[in-house]
């Protein structure tokens, strides 16, 4: 096993841009409300598994279904077009009295926010040019920060107060929404020229 300090940074920094743990935040806070509480250790460790999983069997599990990686991201993207609607409109897409503690912390938290098809994409991608040693190390260390997200959000909302947290909503909202967008429009575009 050879670790390189390189190549762990570089796929730690592509997947941390792509999770967007940050950015997720007001999604958080309104989980969090609905749900009354979100279980930040289970959240994590989820994630970190579903990620790990995907890593080392993510396309052998979409072959086996007969599933490619963009029909899978597509269908990804029209997940993070909904949440993202929800965040810019101000509706609400996923029923509430569904939204326990132990469901949101599944769903749609560890997956798919944090463990979505674009971090999922960008794990098959990144196994093409990085050892999956290092991959595993970058993965382990994003989901380190993701619980220390997920474990100061209210506080995180304190400081920012109702107001900021509805800017700042509205805004990645809109950020979500180009991510979902761009998201579909690659995959698609590399479906029809598989057709």
């Amino acid at each position: 096993m050879e670790l390189n300090f390189k190549e762990i940074f570089t796929a730690f920094m592509v997947l941390f841009a792509v999770i967007d743990i940050i950015g997720n935040i007001p999604i958080i806070i309104d989980l969090r409300k609905k749900a009354g509480h979100i279980q930040s250790e289970k959240a994590s460790i989820i994630a970190g598994i579903i990620l790990i999983v995907f890593l080392f069997l993510g396309k052998s599990i979409l072959n086996l279904i007969g599933i490619d990686v963009n029909s899978f991201a597509v269908a990804g993207a029209f997940i993070l077009f909904f949440i993202a609607l929800e965040m810019i409109l101000g509706i609400t897409l996923y029923k509430q009295e569904e939204t326990s503690p132990m469901t949101a912390a599944v769903f749609p938290l560890a997956f798919p926010l944090i463990a979505g098809p674009g971090s999922l994409t960008t794990l098959l991608s990144l196994r093409a040019e990085f050892r999956t040693e290092n991959i595993v190390v970058a993965v382990i260390f994003n989901v380190i920060i993701i619980f220390i997200v997920l474990k100061t959000s209210a506080r995180i909302e304190r400081i920012i107060g109702q107001n900021g947290i509805d800017i700042i909503r509205k805004i990645f909202g809109v950020i979500l929404l180009a991510i979902a967008v761009k998201l579909f429009a690659y995959n698609i575009k590399a479906l029809f020229e598989f057709t």
